[in-house]
């Protein structure tokens, strides 16, 4: 346990940043997969964009699925360190671990036996846009259970509270994914151009890498926690527990990616063209999205641990400190949006209307920005404090009314095209207003939760009454390192 992080004391801002900066790094690396090969195909055309880009849609589908296991992970791992239970932490590791290798090889086998289906529902182009992205799709299919798996092993390390690790892992697989990618896209000595195929052959590679360095490091090494799969048994409790977590965010990231397929079909309709724009532009405008998920990571492994330890003074000073943080960046990246379009939009794609498209979808979402970051990080504040569900209903919600508004505001009389880019943005805006409300009655109403409650009620016992009802708590849980801790506390 040497490389964990205790975060229920020191300085609340240092810590923050600390966590954060590695969490950001590695959330703009993981970007940085898709963003290289944007860059490359690009140089390919809009075709090629298309193709990787309509394929990507059932990548971030699977990614939703596996945020059942990464948020189970770093939310069990990090309340039991909060309560100084180390060995409970360790089955939250491994239980996680298991579950994400399942999920991973279902999802990949899915995907393979039915990828013309899944590619067909996007109606592409026949030929040269739909054959590629089909050709993307299988290939990167078969490295699932590497990409899928990786961000479950990052859980688990923010959850104790060590995000440097994992940035270091996944900065190797980002440098090797930029070296392949040219090679493998246009060709080199020996290596045939292999195009679109070579894209998502360079993704797979660079991704098993990271697997390789995480089992090697996590599982070899016990750098962090000792997993000891020696000793793992399947616990219905500890099961339970990760999908109660974890099922509530990936709910809603699945049927978010759903209401991004019905609004992509609708764009088709004005043809391909908008769709390499709004893929490109979900990339560039993934900058400040997970930007804002660094900090709010951060902020839920921060809140998980303190929970645990029940500080709710030092959970609220962390949200503000977070939520001053995203604030400042949320008015960068807009001033940036509006002013630097053309600048930013160009770096992917060159062809005059594409680029003209590009920035008025720029100019749309920057509308939007300071809001997203806020719901953002007020949903990694909910999540530390295990409450998982209301982030979800508001993302459900007013992410759904998305599909509505755009079939409205995209008539003809109204906006058009245009109406689907600003459903997108204005329903951001209901969204960090209305979860921060709901953030803050928890936290200034009775706030607390029921964990608060009780063990406020409790501290008002006696000394010995209060020992004896911990006691017997940790007796029902079989908690043997803790029941030690608390005879050595009451022996002195």
């Amino acid at each position: 346990m040497n490389k964990s992080v205790d975060l229920t004391r020191g300085p609340i801002f240092k810590q923050l940043v600390k966590l954060a900066l590695p969490i950001i790094g590695t959330s703009l690396m993981q970007m940085a997969y898709n963003l290289t090969d944007m860059i490359w195909l690009g140089q390919l055309g809009s075709n090629a964009v298309a193709s990787v880009g309509s394929a990507g849609f059932y990548i971030w589908l699977g990614m939703s699925i596996l945020l059942v296991t990464r948020i189970g992970a770093e939310i069990g791992v990090s309340q039991a360190l909060g309560r100084k239970e180390t060995e409970t932490a360790a089955r939250f590791a491994r239980h996680s671990l298991f579950w994400a290798l399942l999920l991973s090889i279902f999802i990949a086998a899915i995907v393979l036996i039915f990828t013309p289906h899944l590619i067909g529902i996007f109606r592409l182009s026949k030929g040269l846009v739909e054959d590629g992205a089909i050709n993307y799709l299988r290939i990167v299919s078969l490295g699932f259970v590497f990409t899928f798996i990786n961000p479950t092993f990052q859980g688990i390390y923010n959850g104790v509270g060590n995000s440097r690790l994992p940035f270091y892992y996944l900065l190797v697989g980002l440098g090797l994914n930029m070296f392949l990618d040219p090679m493998m896209i246009f060709g080199f000595s020996f290596i045939p151009a292999l195009g679109v195929k070579g894209a998502a052959w360079a993704t797979v590679i660079a991704q098993f890498v990271v697997f390789s360095i995480f089992c090697l490091r996590f599982i070899w090494k016990k750098e962090i926690i000792n997993p000891d799969f020696k000793r793992f048994k399947l616990s219905k409790e500890i099961s339970i527990k990760i999908f109660k977590l974890g099922m509530p965010v990936a709910t809603e990231s699945a049927l978010f990616a759903c209401f991004a397929l019905i609004l992509a079909r609708m764009i088709t309709k004005w043809g391909d063209i908008p769709i390499a724009v709004q893929s490109v532009g979900a990339q560039i405008e993934a900058i400040s999205w997970m930007t804002s998920s660094g900090f709010a990571t951060a902020l839920g492994s921060f809140t998980g641990q303190n929970f645990g330890a029940n500080n709710w003074s030092r959970i609220k000073k962390g949200y503000y400190t977070t939520m001053g943080i995203g604030i400042f960046l949320g008015s960068i990246v807009t001033v940036c949006f509006f002013v630097f379009g053309k600048e930013i939009f160009s770096l992917f794609l060159h062809e005059p209307k594409p680029l003209q498209m590009g920035i008025v979808y720029l100019k749309i979402l920057a509308v939007s920005q300071i809001f997203m970051i806020i719901e953002i990080i007020t949903r990694g504040a909910f999540n530390g404090i295990g409450r998982t569900v209301p982030p979800s209903i508001i993302g459900i919600v007013f992410t759904g009314s998305r599909v509505p508004a755009a079939m409205i505001l995209s008539l003809e009389k109204y906006l058009g095209m245009l109406g689907i880019w600003w459903a997108i943005s204005l329903s951001s805006v209901v969204k960090g207003i209305s979860l921060t409300a709901w953030y803050m009655t928890v936290l200034h109403g009775n706030g607390k939760g029921k964990q608060g409650r009780k063990s406020f009620r409790i501290s008002l016992l006696p000394t010995r009454q209060r020992q004896q009802i911990k006691i017997e708590s940790y007796q029902e849980d079989g908690g043997t390192e803790d029941k030690g801790r608390i005879q050595q506390t009451r022996s002195s």
